[in-house]
């Protein structure tokens, strides 16, 4: 068999990356098709995870999105090494991904209600909160209280970030007082949940709504199982960090389709009044 013949070799003028495997279901996917889909394998409903940018594309009216606070840069005062130096680390993921840090903030319209967003970014180092993330949710949860407007934050995170140690920690303190001044002035916050939402974000902010709705079997919870195994020692339920256990005994209040989030946002706005629809 010649080389050309291979079952292993690319098929001449098939574009690389035309197919991809669902990690649920284990089919081959027409790329353009799950894309379509707004990223969910139309065999088994399979939530990809989506970059934020990506997101803001799906989720947003388009056109109407306005990022703010993209100016705060991220810092290495601790001089943190690991396999590699923490500002080499962060220089590779700006590279990668086009963004300063793991969140994206500003303001938009979703179905024509004016809302302050922050959106998460599990490609930029898998979501995680370092000093950056906590600031410019924090100043986004400001806004909102400011300007009156409702608030989503979409949480898609690994939790704190270790390369800033305590730095990241305080980030939790400090994105649940805002929410707490927010909730003292009457704002509506809406969380959504997305596969994985962990670790410090879940302990924090991610679980803080008025409203938290989650995707489905998206990956929700503190610490991991293994941990959890090893510290109480105690055999859990299948299933118990997925959102429709979680949504079953009560820890959030909706698991709701990607295709159905600009409809239950909208009305959730509604219902609490704030505002009204510009439309």
């Amino acid at each position: 068999m010649s080389q050309d013949q291979g079952a292993g070799t690319k098929k001449e003028g098939i574009p690389e990356g035309l197919w991809m495997r669902c990690p649920e279901c284990g089919d081959m996917l027409y790329r353009k098709v799950v894309e379509e889909a707004l990223d969910v394998c139309p065999k088994c409903d399979y939530h990809f995870r989506i970059s934020a940018r990506k997101r803001i594309e799906q989720l947003v009216d388009p056109g109407s999105f306005e990022e703010m606070f993209d100016d705060i840069e991220p810092a290495d005062p601790l001089k943190f090494v690991d396999k590699k130096a923490y500002k080499d680390r962060l220089a590779g993921e700006q590279k990668k991904t086009g963004n300063s840090d793991a969140v994206i903030c500003g303001k938009g319209f979703i179905k024509g209600r004016p809302m302050m967003v922050a959106v998460m970014d599990p490609t930029f180092m898998m979501g995680s909160m370092g000093s950056v993330v906590g600031e410019k949710i924090t100043q986004t949860i400001e806004a909102a209280a400011e300007e009156g407007l409702p608030l989503i934050i979409v949480s898609a995170s690994g939790g704190a970030r270790m390369q800033e140690s305590t730095l990241s920690l305080m980030q939790m303190a400090k994105t649940s007082a805002a929410l707490a001044k927010l909730d003292e002035s009457g704002g509506l916050f809406i969380s959504l949940l997305a596969d994985p939402t962990t670790g410090g974000v879940t302990a924090s902010f991610a679980m803080l709504g008025d409203f938290i709705i989650a995707e489905p079997k998206a990956l929700i919870g503190f610490a991991g199982q293994r941990t959890i195994w090893n510290t109480i020692k105690v055999e859990l339920p299948e299933g118990f960090q997925r959102s429709e256990f979680l949504q079953e005994h009560g820890f959030i209040d909706f698991v709701v389709h990607r295709k159905d989030l600009r409809n239950e946002i909208a009305r959730l706005v509604d219902f609490c009044g704030k505002p009204e629809s510009v439309r």
